[in-house]
């Protein structure tokens, strides 16, 4: 392993607090590299809308430590729900959706008290979300990534890719908005591979990595069968090599972060994942979710670059990335590939001295503004109703001024546009509605809504999407038997297990995986197993019953109907509709 001196070496430091009357073992990774200055950076696993909670666990932290945490990150399931409209866009069944307390600092009620950076995951105000696709602020202080994304703070480079992995749904355009059906609800948050393929294009150093879904087997790299004590369940996918993101295994060999965050599972996983052709080492860490009992944070102390500016900065290279793949841009529900080496057009977006020096003309201060515009009413806990409607999808102005400096196009309003519907802005904007500006071609890609990419201005860019060759790789699909329980709580019917074999029979060159080989060194024990933190939760018991964390029987509530013994997730009914799986 490249030796990067003491920046690589770790020891862990326990302490007891209690909050609320409940005992507290708070952990922090301490970087030995104590003579430079350092960020403190707290890492969440799955939040469900339990933010008050989290801030309160991180500043008890503060307190016994003696610390000052800089940044909260959150990988997924955030639930930036600002109102009952924004309940009922979430995936999840009504019983079990709560308001919680995101509103509450959208509102200005209270004040996040610490910069707050996430990316999305299953459950999520979609309609929201979907406003911020290149990211933004969804309350002053706490700001998401979009649909993937890099910002750098501090100096310190993170990169970010939102939603789940589901093949019947990664080659598609982003052709949802709100209001959605049974189907656009979840299909909403599944990866593409647009977003996979422009962070694709980045050059190392990534510092920090972050999904909500973990990287296809990286469970090979920790302590498998302790994982497997915890959750047997798990042990089908482990063997048959589908438990996790077939694309963010990919990103993890070819980014090659410092560490690499997830949630989703909920559990706590680590792993030192190598990387033989460089040298280098990828920390890997799964957190559990915002409750009593579980592992789901992390406090990080990592050094800090010199001379860097403090703040979130936009990064350069993500920029001039999404600049110069603006026509690979999609929002029709049809398969849209990405261009590969045995065709024609341009494949390699690795940005040129030009193209960047044209983004820095564009932003000289990379500096991201606190832009944040409170463009929904919040929720009143005064209010007599008990459900919300699903609202019309919304153009929120963060992303208009983002999208005109740039040069690019918001998807969101292509959909709208596509479908015949009027832009709804979401702040009092009165912007062009020139017809030129505004037209789409008849496969859903961008033509000329901004700068048409195969302009003469534009010799070099690639071509609309729908001129390009296939994939150079094909992820195969995880479907199976319809009767097993799906993990990524988020089972399709069977419409869509049909398109997605019907991807996968006409492709046969998958990317290849250094597990495939049977080379790489495995790590039997992990180099970052910390204890747990408890504390008292707000959520209802009705979604998580009192139960030992040792004690991982799974539950089912229906009744036998084969011989075969099949595990089922512990609450599997909160994540599930009686008729997904």
């Amino acid at each position: 392993m490249m030796n990067d001196g003491a920046t690589t070496t770790f020891v862990e430091r326990d302490c007891m607090m209690e909050i609320n009357g409940v005992e507290l073992l708070g952990y922090r990774i301490q970087n030995l590299s104590s003579l430079c200055q350092s960020v403190i950076i707290a890492v969440e696993g799955c939040a469900h809308g339990e933010l008050e909670k989290i801030y309160e666990v991180v500043s008890e932290l503060e307190q016994k430590q003696n610390i000052k945490v800089d940044l909260l990150i959150c990988c997924g399931d955030f639930q930036s729900t600002r109102n009952l409209d924004d309940l009922d866009c979430m995936a999840v069944p009504p019983k079990h959706r709560h308001i919680c307390t995101f509103y509450k600092y959208y509102n200005g009620e209270k004040q996040a008290p610490i910069l707050t950076l996430f990316i999305g995951g299953n459950h999520e105000a979609s309609n929201y979300l979907q406003e911020l696709p290149y990211g933004g602020w969804v309350a002053p202080n706490i700001y998401y990534m979009g649909y993937a994304g890099v910002v750098k703070f501090n100096g310190i480079r993170i990169a970010g890719i939102s939603g789940i992995y589901k093949a019947h749904d990664y080659f598609k355009g982003h052709y949802e908005c709100s209001p959605y059906n049974d189907h656009t609800i979840r299909s909403v948050y599944h990866q593409r591979q647009l977003e996979v393929f422009r962070l694709s294009q980045l050059t190392p150093k990534i510092d920090i990595c972050l999904s909500h879904d973990w990287p296809r087997g990286v469970t090979e790299y920790g302590n498998k069968n302790q994982l497997l004590r915890f959750k047997p369940f798990f042990r089908d996918d482990i063997e048959n090599n589908c438990l996790g993101s077939p694309p963010c295994e990919e990103l993890l060999y070819k980014l090659q972060p410092k560490y690499w965050f997830s949630a989703h599972l909920h559990c706590k996983f680590s792993a030192v994942v190598p990387h033989e052709d460089t040298g280098y080492e990828t920390k890997f860490l799964a957190l559990d979710k915002c409750l009593p009992k579980r592992r789901f944070l992390q406090i990080l102390d990592i050094e800090e670059p010199e001379g860097c500016s403090k703040g979130l900065f936009y990064d350069l290279e993500w920029l001039t990335i999404l600049s110069t793949t603006n026509s690979l841009l999609s929002v029709k529900p049809t398969p849209n590939y990405m261009p590969g080496p045995n065709g024609n057009e341009r494949f390699d977006f690795n940005p040129t001295d030009d193209e960047i020096t044209k983004i820095e003309e564009k932003f000289p201060d990379l500096r991201i503004p606190e832009n944040f515009q409170k463009v929904s009413p919040a929720y009143n806990p005064s209010d007599e109703r008990r459900h919300g409607t699903q609202p019309d999808a919304q153009v929120n102005m963060q992303t208009t001024q983002f999208c005109d400096k740039l040069g690019i196009d918001d998807p969101l309003s292509l959909v709208l546009l596509l479908s015949g519907k009027e832009l709804n802005y979401s702040t009092n904007t009165n912007l062009s509605h020139d017809s030129d500006m505004q037209s789409l071609d008849d496969t859903g890609n961008v033509s000329g809504y901004a700068l048409s990419q195969n302009s003469p201005e534009n010799p070099d860019q690639a071509p609309p999407a729908s001129s390009l060759p296939k994939p150079v790789w094909m992820v195969e699909d995880r479907t199976g038997d319809p009767d097993k329980i799906n993990l990524d709580d988020d089972d399709d019917d069977q419409n869509e297990e049909k398109l997605a074999q019907a991807f996968t029979a006409k492709y046969s060159t998958p990317f290849k995986s250094p597990l495939g080989a049977g080379t790489a060194t495995k790590t039997p024990r992990s180099k970052m197993t910390l204890p747990s933190p408890k504390f008292e939760s707000c959520i209802s018991e009705e979604n998580e019953t009192a139960k030992n964390e040792n004690d991982l029987e799974p539950k089912s509530s229906e009744p036998e109907t084969t011989p075969a013994k099949k595990f089922k997730r512990r609450n599997q009914e909160i994540y599930g509709t009686p008729c997904d799986g």
